[in-house]
This record gives structure tokens, C-alpha cells and sequence, in this order.
């Protein structure tokens, strides 16, 4: 097994006119015509290598959601798939979150900071076109803001088939449903998710689904809320939740669902900003506001489905 974080080994043709780009075509550094969360921000050129760059028979690539973080919240499936995976591709926290039975079984790891999201997606759909089995891995689920999407824009844009690589996707349990299961039972009625620190959506739009969602009464699940360059997207959260919701509404804060500095809290929302300038709250956590009905019993957050109206309890 071999870490490779730096350059690309997947057996792809390169040349010398292309030195910023790794053997795959993907960017193996940063540069002038990368935007800073590794989006290209040269429209006509959107991917290094295309599927005619490639001479062996393609393999497998799969794409594998890891849950909230800790082994034992990983499906069975997942783990067999990155089990049986040549490479395994992810941004490197969650790299460092997989079992050491999973990084020892694998012939190369290739990890990226923050923000690398393009790069690195690129990067495994090039070395599953070279002709390994390759896994891309991400916290929680592969289709709740993460890249299953990406991965497959990128594979269309190369000129190749989902098909041709066997593409699929192994779900995992997304944030919203890790955190909600450590605060009760606040999402069994009609709820909404919201990323607050999506670079790709500009806040005008954030802010529009926020008076929406806290409007018509659904639980939001918040994920993303902090950031040091985006603190003031939480702040605008918390003056748009008050308007439409009491002070006293339920909030559940969770912080590492599932690791190592797991903390829970349950507060009213009237308290919410002044989280943010805690630990409790950053990138790692998920924020489940409650619906007007949402109650908290037994230091629980409690949304009724609406049985009590048809049955007697």
C-alpha cells in the first residue's frame, strides 16, 4: 500500500506540455486557473484526460458513503466494497476515519485537503479508466452533498459511460439521520435539509430555501453552519429561524456525530447564535431545528407523526 496525495500513478499517458497536470489529468497542485475549493475556473478546458487517453480495459469504480464516522456505523456493504476496491480516493479526514483493516487491503490511497472536491474526483474516475478498481469515499451518504453527482458530470465530460466503469453508488447514513437518532425522534415528520456553507450556492439562494422551509413548518436539519469565512451565512440562519419560529422552539446540536469529540446539546432557539462562537459549532456539526409541534421529554427531541389523532395511546 502506498500514499500518494502529490501526483497521480494511475498509468495514463501524459506529456511535457502538461506539467501541472498528474498522469490522470487530474491537478495535482494548486494553481492561477483553480478557484480555491478546486472548481476549474477555465470553462473550455474542464477536464485534463478524456476516455481516449486510456488503453486498458476501464475498471470498476464505485462511489461509498462511510456514515457518520466511527467503523461500526459503516454498512456491511460499504465495507466489503472498500474492502475490495484497488484504490481508494477521499478527501483526507475521512481517509483517516477508515478502518486499518480497509487501509492496509488497499494497493494506494490518494487523499486531498478541503476543497479539493474536483481534483480528487477526477483523480479516481482517471485511475478507474486506467483499469483499477477505484472507491471514492465520503462521510454520510454519497448523494447528500457529496459527490456522486460530480462523479458522474465528470465521467459523461471524459467522454465515458457510467456503465463502462460499472459505476455505483453504496449508501451510507446521512448526517441528518445520524444526529437525529442522538436527539430522538425529531425527524419522523416532513423535514428539510440546508447546507449554510456550500460554496457552490450563493447566499441570496440559501437564505430564500431558509424562509421557505422555517415558513411552511418543516423540521431543518442545518448542515455546514460554521465556518472562519462564512460565519455571518449562521448568523443571517438564526435572524431568519427566529422570524418565522417561537423562541422556545427546539433546537438539537450535534457536534462529531459519531467520533472521537462527540458533543449533543439541546436548546431552545432563542440560544442558537450564541453557539456560534463555541466549539460546539462548526463544520462538523448538524443543527435539527424543530417543527412548531417538536417538544422536548426525557432530554429528547420529540416531533409527533400525528398517531395521536387516529389512535388511542
Amino acid at each position: 500500500m502506498s500514499t500518494d496525495n502529490d501526483t497521480s500513478k494511475c498509468g495514463a499517458s501524459s506529456t511535457e506540455s502538461e506539467p501541472e497536470s498528474s498522469a490522470c489529468g487530474a491537478s495535482s497542485s494548486s494553481t492561477d486557473t483553480s478557484s480555491s475549493c478546486g472548481a476549474s475556473s477555465d470553462t473550455e478546458e474542464k477536464v485534463g484526460s478524456t476516455v481516449d487517453d486510456f488503453d486498458a480495459d476501464p475498471g470498476e469504480f464505485v462511489a461509498v458513503g462511510l456514515g457518520p464516522g466511527q467503523p461500526e456505523g459503516m454498512t456491511q456493504r460499504a465495507r466489503a466494497a472498500l474492502l475490495e476496491a484497488e484504490h481508494i480516493v477521499g478527501y483526507s479526514t475521512y481517509i483517516e476515519l477508515l478502518p486499518d483493516e480497509i487501509l492496509d487491503a488497499a494497493d494506494e490511497l490518494y487523499d486531498t485537503p478541503m476543497c479539493g472536491e474536483v481534483s480528487r474526483t477526477e483523480e479516481a474516475i482517471d485511475r478507474a479508466l486506467a483499469g483499477n478498481d477505484v472507491a471514492i469515499v465520503g462521510s454520510g451518504d454519497p448523494n447528500v452533498y457529496a459527490l456522486a453527482g460530480l462523479a458522474l458530470e465528470i465521467i459523461e465530460s471524459k467522454g465515458a459511460t457510467a456503465s463502462m466503469l460499472d459505476f455505483e453508488v453504496v449508501p451510507g447514513v446521512p448526517a441528518a439521520q445520524s444526529c437525529g437518532a442522538r436527539l430522538g425522534a425529531p425527524l419522523v415528520n416532513d423535514s428539510v435539509s440546508i447546507s449554510l456553507s456550500d460554496h457552490l450556492t450563493d447566499m441570496p439562494t440559501i437564505e430564500s430555501r431558509l424562509h421557505a422551509a422555517a415558513k411552511e413548518g418543516f423540521t431543518i436539519a442545518i448542515y455546514n453552519p460554521w465556518s472562519r469565512k462564512r460565519r455571518e451565512n449562521f448568523q443571517k440562519c438564526c435572524e431568519i429561524l427566529m422570524e418565522h419560529r417561537a423562541p422556545d422552539t427546539p433546537v438539537g446540536v450535534v457536534h462529531g456525530a459519531g467520533r472521537e469529540d462527540e458533543q449533543v446539546e439541546i436548546v431552545d432557539l432563542e440560544e442558537l447564535e450564541e453557539l456560534g462562537e463555541t466549539d460546539l459549532v462548526d463544520m462538523t456539526t448538524t443543527i435539527v431545528v424543530g417543527n412548531e409541534e417538536t417538544y422536548v421529554w426525557d432530554d429528547r427531541m420529540v416531533t409527533p407523526r400525528g398517531y395521536e389523532t387516529k389512535y388511542d395511546y
